[in-house]
């Protein structure tokens, strides 16, 4: 069986899963806009939830601080929504001129930028509703929450992704004699 570098996925997807490169581009796609569901909605509930907040009988009675933490919670998820909804855009515009590489090399971008801001803005939410029940202490669990979204949202991975970085990869086989005689 032949060993395929794990630094060519092209030339590992070609021979695992007898993809041409259009074939990996288009599945791609397809599993960005599934992750990009999940990241929209969540975005655009909480700016909803911010723009309402604006107007409730509480609102003014918000301290400097915590009307900082709202202004920039809400531009931050606006922001975080414009990036996690920007692949569509970019896919009604360049539809039919074959661009569909760039689509996700510029999509993959625009999801990562748009995590970070996610995060940045969940964290901003969770510190302005705290502040009301613990006062200072809500920075405290405001910093311990965005700790633990980095590490699931990103360091476990990166960890995963450099531990494997370097290994060789074998391609899948496919399903063995056994179970195609079934």
């Amino acid at each position: 069986m032949r060993v395929v570098s794990a630094d060519r996925p092209s030339e590992w997807n070609h021979i695992a899963r007898g993809e041409t490169e259009l074939q990996s581009d288009d599945r791609h796609f397809t599993e960005l806009l599934q992750e990009l569901r999940v990241a929209q909605t969540g975005v655009q509930i909480l700016f909803a939830f911010l723009l309402g907040l604006a107007f409730t009988t509480r609102f003014p009675d918000l301290g400097p601080g915590q009307q900082a933490v709202y202004l920039t919670t809400l531009v931050l998820s606006a922001v975080s929504a414009a990036l996690l909804i920007a692949p569509v855009g970019y896919h009604r515009t360049v539809f039919r001129q074959r661009l569909r590489a760039q689509l996700v090399a510029t999509g993959h971008r625009y999801a990562i930028a748009g995590l970070i801001l996610l995060l940045l803005a969940l964290v901003g939410a969770v510190q302005l509703a705290a502040s009301f029940v613990l006062g200072a202490w809500a920075s405290l669990l405001a910093a311990a929450l965005a700790g633990l979204f980095a590490t699931l949202w990103f360091v476990i991975p990166l960890v995963h992704r450099r531990q494997h970085q370097h290994q060789p990869s074998q391609p899948d086989p496919g399903p063995s004699a056994k179970s195609r005689s079934l």
